[in-house]
């Protein structure tokens, strides 16, 4: 899950590497156990020696399961989200690469939200507010989310020397 070591600058060390909390992949799954249920049903009902006909239910399931389901699986699996002691970056795309840093020098903060459905899976909003035009970027449904959040914060205590840690 951590990113590549030759992404990381001389003396930079990683305080958080984490991805978005497997429950994003509740809808894909649920999505691909109803495609897969649908078409064995449907597949029963074609005609006993209808190639064709199992040729189009099998054919739509899959255009259905490519359409639905695997861009979010490779999208949950190609992205993550690092905290080094210099930097924020989140990296993702498998093919087409896409990334953003934000060094730590411009982070003004970093908060979090839990909502009710967070609480049950352990996870929560990050928020973190830089010095930029954007002014921040909300990482959802990050495992963990008080403990990451509590980890930033130190590290942004320790490099404006307001931190009193071991």
């Amino acid at each position: 899950m951590a990113i590549s070591p030759k992404l990381l600058n001389d003396g930079e060390r990683i305080i958080v590497s984490t991805r978005t909390h497997p429950k994003a992949l509740i809808a894909p799954v649920l999505i691909a156990l109803i495609v897969v249920a649908a078409a064995a049903v449907a597949v029963t009902l074609v005609p006993s020696g209808s190639t064709i006909g199992m040729a189009v239910v099998v054919g739509v399931a899959v255009l259905i399961l490519l359409w639905l389901v695997v861009p979010p699986v490779l999208r949950w699996l190609s992205t993550t989200y690092t905290f080094t002691n210099h930097r924020f970056m989140k990296r993702s795309g498998l093919i087409a690469k896409e990334g953003r840093t934000i060094p730590l020098d411009r982070i003004s903060g970093v908060d979090f939200e839990i909502g009710v459905l967070d609480r049950l899976f352990g996870c929560g909003t990050l928020i973190v507010s830089d010095a930029s035009t954007h002014g921040q970027v909300e990482l959802h449904d990050i495992p963990r989310v008080e403990s990451v959040q509590l980890k930033v914060a130190e590290e942004l205590a320790r490099r404006s020397g307001r931190y009193d840690g071991p």
